[in-house]
């Protein structure tokens, strides 16, 4: 099939997403407790918008030789994806796809049906398939934590393999971030409740910030506390912080803590604050492979769960690799 008739073929895709059935999303909902109606509108739009619209492919497309999507007798590459957000490996299907690959895409348990549900519409159109086990294929993508990043690392290794691991995103303000800004980054911190590696888990502030603006500005995310499971998670870190004399700030659905770390935990984020910008450049820089994004600097405020098609996880060109196989 032709790379514009791939287009094509996506975009109708794309269509289809924008009007998902009542039946899919309380399949997907089902499946994960995390995943609220409100989120899984939210993905589904987005990959509609972001990954599957014809102008936006075009574009993807035009930035690389025709080469990278006729490649020299097709592969079979393996696709793990993880399930903290809805469809976040969907990504990968379409570079695959894209590329001229044949794709075997597993799932994970969490997140289901939404894949499972876009791999019926291009099944017989192109070569993707469901699996339940990846056994001696040509190439893998594989995402998960720490952890499982050593199992495919073991497993996978052997193979040409992009493996990802846990990554966090952060947040860099200078103290003249306008009201939207600061509730643009409110979104970045909460939306999916913070589970996705693009989400904002660690701020660098100038010394001496004041939060109150920032609180002021993403109070209109109180009702995240109407979700059983965050609003766990907050008391239990609270109770922590508390117990520990840990020294906090606390808006009523958000923690704040001083910290060195990058990764905080569900409903909380550490802040540390810094004399000179360059400085924390270089923190950063030295914390790269821990990064996925970083917000005031890269990546706008309220943008870091809007990727584009070229925006790659862990900043591997996925497109690329595949050409090389």
């Amino acid at each position: 099939m032709k790379i514009e008739d791939r287009i094509v073929l996506f975009s109708e895709l794309g269509q289809e997403l924008l009007s998902p059935s009542e039946e899919l999303i309380a399949g997907a909902k089902a499946r994960n407790p995390w995943f609220t109606e409100d989120n899984i509108r939210k993905a589904i739009q987005r990959v509609a918008e972001e990954f599957l619209n014809k102008e936006k492919l075009e574009a993807w497309v035009s930035a690389y030789p025709a080469t990278y999507f006729t490649p020299n007798g097709p592969k079979r590459i393996g696709i793990v994806a993880a399930g903290n957000l809805p469809l976040v490996g969907i990504q990968d299907l379409i570079h695959v796809l894209m590329s001229g690959h044949e794709a075997y895409y597993k799932p994970s348990s969490q997140d289901e049906v939404l894949p499972t549900f876009i791999i019926s519409r291009l099944k017989g159109k192109l070569p993707v398939y469901l699996a339940d086990k990846l056994n001696d294929l040509d190439a893998y993508i594989a995402t998960g934590s720490g952890n499982t990043a050593r199992y495919f690392e073991y497993y996978l290794g052997k193979k040409p393999s992009i493996i990802r691991k846990n990554r966090v995103s952060v947040a860099i303000l200078d103290g003249s971030e306008s009201r939207a800004d600061l509730a643009n980054l409110g979104n970045d911190i909460l939306e999916y409740f913070g589970l996705g590696c693009r989400n904002i888990s660690k701020l660098y502030v100038p010394k001496g910030y004041d939060f109150t603006h920032f609180f002021e500005s993403i109070e209109y995310w109180n009702t995240i506390t109407l979700h059983s499971k965050y609003v766990n998670n907050y008391d239990y870190n609270k109770s922590i912080f508390l117990v520990n004399g840990d020294e906090h700030l606390d808006n009523g659905f958000l923690l704040l803590k001083r910290s060195s770390d990058l990764h905080s935990p569900i409903s909380t984020v550490f802040f540390e604050e810094y004399e000179d910008r360059n400085a924390v450049q270089s923190i950063l820089e030295e914390k790269k492979e821990e990064i996925q994004c970083v917000v005031g600097r890269e990546v706008r405020f309220g943008s870091s769960q809007k990727p584009s098609l070229g925006d790659y996880a862990d900043g591997v060109d996925t497109l690329a690799f595949l050409s090389r196989l």
